[in-house]
């Protein structure tokens, strides 16, 4: 089952980058990030409460909070500096970049959670970036 949700993933991502390429133009890309951003707490928050989890945050624990409040922080990072080349720059050429946050994470994991870092892994990353390489150029 985590398959199909990794590709729902990858597949509104792609939406994400298209139509925020659209919707950024004549936008301010903090303000735009902003935006995006309301949208995303609302519609998680609704998850929560459609689906009735609300009751579960008393039982988060001290390092939990810590860890999910760094993840917001450097998801708010990422989505900042993602607006900011995506206006700049056009998104063909943005996006593989910022997918190379597929080869930094397996490397992190790696060296960080003692995740098995496999042959098949380093090729997949070396092709990831030679790939991406080949894109931007």
């Amino acid at each position: 089952m985590w398959f199909w949700f990794a590709l729902g993933s990858a597949i509104f991502a792609a939406l994400t980058s298209i139509l925020a390429k659209v919707g950024i133009e004549g936008v301010n890309s903090n303000l735009a990030t902003a935006i995006r951003t309301v949208v995303v707490v609302i519609m998680a928050w609704g998850m929560v409460f459609l689906t009735n989890q609300q009751s579960g945050i008393k039982d988060i624990s001290h390092r939990s909070w810590i860890f999910l409040i760094l993840s917001g922080l450097a998801t708010g990072a990422s989505w900042l500096c993602y607006y900011k080349a995506l206006q700049m720059g056009d998104a063909s050429k943005v996006v593989p970049i910022d997918k190379l946050s597929v080869v930094i994470t397996l490397i992190l994991a790696f060296v960080f959670l003692h995740e098995e870092f496999t042959m098949k892994s380093f090729i997949g990353c070396i092709l990831i970036g030679a790939g991406t390489l080949v894109m931007v150029i």
